[in-house]
């Protein structure tokens, strides 16, 4: 995969700490390539975005097994997508590395937690946060106008908050446990975390959500 083939990656500041010492040669190694310049780090990207793509691609394939109406074509094209998605959210998070664990191990997990979110884009499931409208494609005949324009605009603003105010992880534990009806002991085995973890990320979402509505309601009443 040529660079060409990638989109444009937000570049990183030249200012980098030497890595712990606690941290091993492979990690210390894709840090110095990403916090670099010029092709060692264009390099590095194309092929952090392969590994990526790779990994996202199993566990689309995987999840995919279970959804009749999956498009199997469409395999190759939602790993693109979901590699992208987590090279971006890498970058973005790449100081918050410490080195805990190996650099791959962390890395990989962005393409899990972005595998089953294309997914859903794909078919769809997403579009309460991207279109609020579709929520009322089907009315219920007994709302009267201004009842159905007011829950119109509860979902926007909740689907507003939802894209602008949750971190990707909350989003995607939100949607798949509030929305598609996935288990949090199934979502923790395919994000490699615990229940207790995805219980504290839906709890948190939730939290973040309410607090966020109570502010928008009392702007709201403000004269």
């Amino acid at each position: 995969m040529s660079t060409a083939a990638l989109p444009i990656w937000p570049s990183r500041a030249s200012r980098y700490a030497a890595p712990a010492d606690r941290m091993d040669t492979e990690s210390r190694r894709w840090l110095v390539r990403l916090h670099g310049a010029g092709r060692a780090r264009d390099q590095a990207i194309v092929e952090l975005h392969e590994r990526l793509r790779r990994e996202a691609w199993f566990h689309i394939r995987l999840r995919a097994r279970g959804i009749p109406e999956f498009p199997g074509g469409d395999l190759d094209d939602l790993a693109v997508e979901a590699a992208n998605d987590a090279l971006l959210a890498v970058l973005r998070k790449l100081d918050e590395f410490r080195g805990e664990s190996q650099f791959w191990t962390w890395a990989r997990r962005f393409a899990q937690l972005e595998a089953p979110v294309s997914i859903r884009r794909r078919l769809g499931r997403d579009r309460l946060a991207d279109d609020p409208e579709w929520v009322l494609a089907c009315p219920d005949r007994s709302c009267s106008p201004q009842e159905r324009a007011e829950v119109q605009e509860l979902v926007r603003m909740v689907s507003d908050l939802i894209v602008g105010e949750l971190t990707a992880r909350q989003r995607a534990v939100l949607v798949a446990v509030a929305i598609d009806g996935v288990s949090p002991a199934a979502l923790a085995v395919e994000l490699d975390s615990t229940p207790g973890a995805i219980y504290k990320t839906l709890h948190d979402a939730r939290r973040k959500l309410s607090a966020q509505l109570a502010l928008s309601a009392c702007a709201i009443r403000e004269p």
